[in-house]
């Protein structure tokens, strides 16, 4: 019996090959409408003060503070994205809407509910000023924004390392960034080996099988931001392989190829790594995924990332998960490229594995009847979890953590999961 020469490592310490070998590149400046779900690369500051005026908060009348409560003529109306070009003597006021500049003399705003006209507007058109009673007594900077209210000068807007979701693209629009510093987007290649497989739309030979690793691992890749290449399928050939990995090399960060990761002798995935690059683990101790190979292959000047892994497709999205998605982020500028460790209830007990931990497929979901009503995640097994069965994936947010161990884990056990989507 061939045995592996290659150590079985945790997945823990696999990862932590992983990311150590994982260098992000130099950043690149693009627009700032290009930049969302990005990474910033450097601290953007505030070069100007928001608001640059005394804004109002309110629509109303600005006023002088001291007049307090009384009738008072209207000299004017200031609307948001105009300067008024009079000056609110005391003893008047002048309209104003939401967001407009507080006119020269005004140091405050009545809200208009704290008013009534006591002459209608036509009047102000045709024979003078209306008069508007005042019922409130407010103080100086009531219902005003000063400069600088909302950012100041100098102040840090977003530091170096934050995603760009959609609240922070429009922070940095407000404080007038047109272009950001950001990390790339990882470029990944993706191939699948096998003489047994076909693409999806050709009917299969004897023997055949749709190749699903290629469309499930780049739609995984597209979720996490990458950009990704597609490399097709490759036969169980020496000199097909070869030039399949040299094209990704070459156009890519990351390197994915499921299939060809085993003992058997058309699996030449782990010889020509070991040629071409250093090959830093081919064994992991887990369920499933154990033939995963991590390799790096120096070209270009750069780093390359290869990641032999399983062609079973769960094998192949799990071992993705675990190791290569953490990557990804990592190249990308995540600060923390890990996934997120949860505790969760068990919904039905399950077997566990005496010779390996298990990452168990498993729905994760907020439960408000557990703990005695302060709620809790529940997690619902997706059921059979043979490595070949991708409907097991179907609907799957998390990985459950299981031990390995003889026996049982009963309904209601407390376990960790790692979080691969959403919890709903």
């Amino acid at each position: 019996m061939t045995e592996s020469t290659y150590p079985m490592l945790d997945v823990e310490a696999a990862l932590d090959i992983v990311l150590a070998q994982t260098v992000p590149p130099d950043p690149e400046r693009i627009p700032l409408a290009a930049a969302r779900n990005r990474i910033l690369a450097e601290t953007v500051y505030a070069t100007s003060p928001l608001p640059p005026f005394p804004a109002s908060v309110k629509d109303g009348y600005a006023v002088v503070a001291a007049d307090g409560p009384g009738e008072f003529p209207v000299i004017g109306e200031v609307t948001a994205g105009r300067v008024a070009e009079f000056v609110v003597a005391p003893g008047t006021v002048a309209y104003i809407t939401t967001g407009a500049p507080l006119p020269a003399g005004a140091d405050a705003v009545v809200m208009v509910e704290e008013t009534a006209m006591t002459v209608s507007p036509a009047y102000y058109q045709h024979a003078g000023a209306p008069v508007v009673h005042v019922r409130a007594r407010v103080t100086a900077g009531a219902d005003v924004r000063p400069i600088g209210y909302d950012v100041a000068v100098g102040q840090e807007v977003l530091p170096a390392g934050a995603r760009l979701g959609p609240a922070e693209i429009g922070l940095l629009a407000t404080v007038g960034v047109v272009q950001v510093a950001v990390y790339p987007a990882p470029r990944v290649a993706i191939l699948s080996s096998g003489d047994e497989l076909v693409e999806t739309g050709t009917p299969p030979g004897p023997g055949q099988i749709h190749d699903s690793n290629r469309p499930t691992l780049a739609a995984a890749v597209a979720a996490l931001g990458g950009v990704v290449v597609d490399l097709g399928i490759v036969g169980d050939t020496q000199a097909t392989l070869e030039a399949a990995v040299a094209r990704g090399l070459e156009e890519a960060d990351i390197l994915l190829t499921s299939g060809g990761v085993s003992m058997g002798n058309l699996d030449l995935i782990k010889p020509l790594l070991d040629r071409i690059g250093v090959v830093h683990f081919g064994r992991l101790r887990m369920k499933p995924g154990k033939p995963c190979t991590f390799a790096t292959v120096e070209r270009n000047g750069r780093r390359r990332l290869v990641f032999g892994l399983p062609g079973n497709p769960v094998s192949s999205l799990v071992t993705f998960y675990l190791l290569g998605a953490p990557a990804l982020r990592k190249l990308a500028g995540w600060e923390n490229p890990r996934l997120a460790r949860v505790q969760v209830c068990l919904g039905e007990s399950l077997r566990l594995d005496p010779y390996r931990p298990e990452y168990h497929r498993a729905t994760v979901r907020w439960e408000t009847s557990l703990h005695e009503g302060r709620g809790a995640l529940l997690a619902d097994s997706t059921g059979n979890q043979a490595s070949s069965r991708l409907l097991s994936m179907r609907s799957a947010n998390a990985l459950l953590e299981l031990p390995q161990g003889e026996g049982v884990l009963p309904a209601g056990a407390i376990v960790t999961a790692l979080l691969i989507g959403e919890v709903l």
